[in-house]
């Protein structure tokens, strides 16, 4: 392809996939959002309804939830879809072990007119400061007479919890559809992710706010 993914965007998103698996929910809900989109002209009067979606990792678990998603989420836009993973190996979105000639090849001899591909571009951690909060601790009435310790309790019935810092971690992914004869460019959009939970829980969110924002941008019926 002319417009290409570079093997460092394969690594970070094989690095998220990694992260999310390994550590599991973080302490802020999942949230993605698409942040900007742009459509190339030369795109004004063509609906793409055949694509091959591409998640551009090493790591096959996650490549396969990712493009199941996207195949879901285009079916309900009346979008054929196939996974990439159903036309090649593994190792075929891997800069050094695939080969784009051999890829484009069949999916142009297949009758597919795009190729959506989806891969994290960078990252970055952000710290916040979450603060405390004060919790009442109730007390019978009259309970604190006759001791320092109950007049002392009654005096201070507000429980105090500190406030903390923590880091969140904040992933800037990017979708783009390539036309499968030309070979150019002919839509993007960037999202960005916060804490991302499970492997499922994301690529749920990412397949519906690209897809949506591509039916947005007339990009597909």
């Amino acid at each position: 392809m002319k417009t290409s993914i570079k093997s460092s965007s394969q690594k970070l998103l094989s690095y998220f996939i990694i992260l999310v698996i390994g550590t599991g929910v973080y302490g802020c809900a999942a949230s993605t959002e698409v942040t900007g989109s742009w459509r190339s002209p030369e795109a004004t009067t063509q609906n793409y309804n055949n694509v091959v979606v591409a998640a551009m990792t090493d790591n096959v678990q996650a490549r396969q939830i990712i493009e199941e998603q996207m195949q879901n989420e285009l079916a309900q836009r009346g979008v054929n879809a196939i996974k990439s993973i159903e036309l090649f190996p593994p190792s075929a979105t891997d800069r050094q072990g695939g080969d784009p000639d051999m890829m484009l090849q069949r999916i142009q001899g297949e009758g597919y007119d795009g190729i959506v591909t989806a891969a994290v571009v960078d990252q970055e951690t952000e710290t916040r400061y979450v603060p405390g909060n004060y919790g009442y601790a109730p007390m019978t009435r009259f309970g604190w007479y006759g001791s320092f310790r109950g007049y002392y309790g009654h005096m201070s019935p507000m429980i105090y919890d500190p406030g903390y810092y923590t880091e969140d971690k904040v992933y800037f992914l990017e979708a783009n559809l390539y036309d499968a004869q030309s070979e150019n460019l002919v839509w993007s959009a960037q999202s960005r992710s916060y804490d991302p939970g499970t492997v499922t829980s994301f690529a749920d969110e990412f397949a519906e706010v690209t897809v949506r924002q591509m039916a947005q941008d007339n990009i597909i019926p």
